[in-house]
């Protein structure tokens, strides 16, 4: 019920978070944060307000797109340069993005849906469709994991 809704506050969801600098995403009323990735296509930023959890250091976002049939634009763009940032409290944190799979997926679904249990819901509506999830680690923190600190 909530997600035909939700989905229409988009567009003022993009508005609101761009003009808070990433303090208010998702109209408030979840963990949210303001993903900047760079069109595969045309190369411009493309923001996008997601709901994220977190997991270490990282935060974690899926590609449910509200259980529509297609793939969010995000996730391809992010499929094609794992460079990104986010907006979050008013604060821009470089990312690089880590799509996941297998056990690791299973992991963090059940991350995400302990957090967002409607996510159920759009597996209902798009049974065909595998979700991607992504963990977005700060650049900071991604250049320790590569050198093995």
């Amino acid at each position: 019920m909530f997600a035909p809704i939700a989905s229409r506050l988009i567009v003022v969801d993009r508005w609101l978070s761009r003009v808070s600098k990433g303090r208010v995403v998702a109209v408030g009323m979840a963990p949210s944060l303001l993903l900047t990735t760079t069109g595969r296509r045309s190369g411009e930023h493309r923001r996008n307000p997601l709901q994220y959890a977190r997991d270490g250091d990282a935060y974690v976002v899926v590609g449910s797109n509200w259980g529509r049939d297609a793939t969010p634009g995000w996730v391809h763009n992010l499929r094609a340069d794992h460079r990104a940032a986010i907006a979050l409290g008013g604060r821009t944190l470089p990312v690089l993005a880590q799509e996941v799979s297998g056990a690791e997926h299973e992991r963090l679904w059940h991350l995400l849906l302990d957090q967002w249990p409607g996510y159920a819901l759009y597996v209902e509506r798009a049974p065909h469709r595998v979700f991607g999830i992504f963990r977005l680690v700060p650049e900071v923190d991604s250049a320790a994991v590569r050198s093995g600190r």
